[in-house]
């Protein structure tokens, strides 16, 4: 993928975000995200995500450093931005007693460009409930409606804050299978999400975000790569871990056993799973519970999680949005802006 600097269409640079009281939420973040990318931004509670995320659509300015989208400032410059950005926020205040089309037909009023209504409802699988009122949906259906809106103005570049909420297994993937779409299509993404399957499923690249700053960015591979596979079976009766050879010839960093069960940590997998294979196979042994796993990316976001608790930090290993003064209240604004 081309991620030459005019390519780029977000743009961070030590993007900082205070507020009242002198509480830094984010401290100085650098990233940027390619045309026809998806850009997945994930974070501990209180790492800085959503503060990041509402300077980048404009609900909010940085206090300090430097946001670009489709190089614009996008809040300074809003009405130049708008207009060719979606946003899918965590929660939509649809009015209850509208039905699916009255409430999409209404948005697509304060849309510049608007796609046809029956267009924007088919592609997440809502145009059989065009007309039911959006109080009888389920919440996995209403997720869908926000998708919808936001796609309404055919977005250059889209925002989606925890797109899967409450959708079902065929539902979630079927947003998956949009999404690449969509960005096989040209449209840039920048996605927050608690799943890390999905994060490791659909972004291009990502970074953690740890107390306000990045923990790790870089694609799914490579920041899963600092992080060790790993390498479990039980050894038959009469056998010990000392029967194993050397375990650093084997390439293993580190171990565990419990029991019979022996628990092997390597950078180098192939070669280790290579090597005990092979020691299995001249002992004459079967390795019960065999089980070996490459690294993943929910081990590199808890290793980061655990490192920052073990250098005082906070260890909070969820992927919850933060609480910050004022947030919720300029999110909900942005359905009627």
């Amino acid at each position: 993928m081309n991620t030459d600097e005019h390519e780029h269409v977000i743009e961070v640079t030590g993007l900082r975000r205070v507020y009242g009281g002198g509480f830094e939420a984010v401290r100085g973040i650098d990233f940027h995200v390619g045309r026809g990318e998806v850009f997945a931004l994930l974070g501990t509670n209180g790492a800085g995500k959503t503060s990041t995320v509402e300077v980048l659509e404009g609900l909010a300015p940085p206090s300090g450093g430097r946001v670009r989208v489709l190089g614009h400032d996008p809040h300074a410059e809003r009405a130049l931005v708008r207009p060719r950005t979606g946003v899918m926020l965590q929660e939509g205040g649809f009015p209850s007693e509208l039905t699916v089309a009255e409430t999409a037909r209404m948005w697509a009023g304060c849309v510049s460009g608007a796609r046809p209504v029956p267009e924007a409802l088919g592609l997440v699988g809502l145009d059989a409930k065009a007309g039911v009122r959006v109080k009888q949906l389920s919440g996995g259906e209403r997720r869908r409606l926000d998708l919808a809106l936001a796609l309404l103005g055919d977005p250059e570049v889209l925002f989606l804050d925890e797109p899967t909420t409450g959708l079902d297994a065929e539902g979630r993937r079927a947003t998956w299978d949009l999404v690449r779409a969509l960005r096989d299509a040209g449209t840039t993404v920048l996605l927050t999400t608690h799943y890390l399957e999905e994060a490791e499923g659909l972004a291009d690249r990502l970074a953690i975000l740890h107390q306000g700053r990045v923990a790790a960015a870089g694609t799914p591979a490579e920041v899963t790569a600092a992080q060790p596979s790993r390498i479990s079976f039980e050894l038959p009766e009469g056998y010990f871990v000392g029967d194993l050879p050397p375990l650093s010839a084997l390439g293993v960093s580190g171990h565990e056993v419990r029991g019979r069960l022996v628990r092997l940590r390597t950078h180098e997998l192939q070669r280790t799973a290579t090597a005990v294979l092979v020691w299995a196979e001249r002992a004459r042994v079967e390795l019960r519970a065999l089980d070996v796993r490459p690294a993943s990316l929910e081990e590199a976001f808890l290793g980061i999680a655990r490192e920052a608790s073990g250098a005082g930090g906070s260890g909070a290993a969820g992927l919850g949005s933060e609480s910050a003064p004022g947030s919720g209240s300029e999110r909900a604004e942005e359905r009627v802006v």
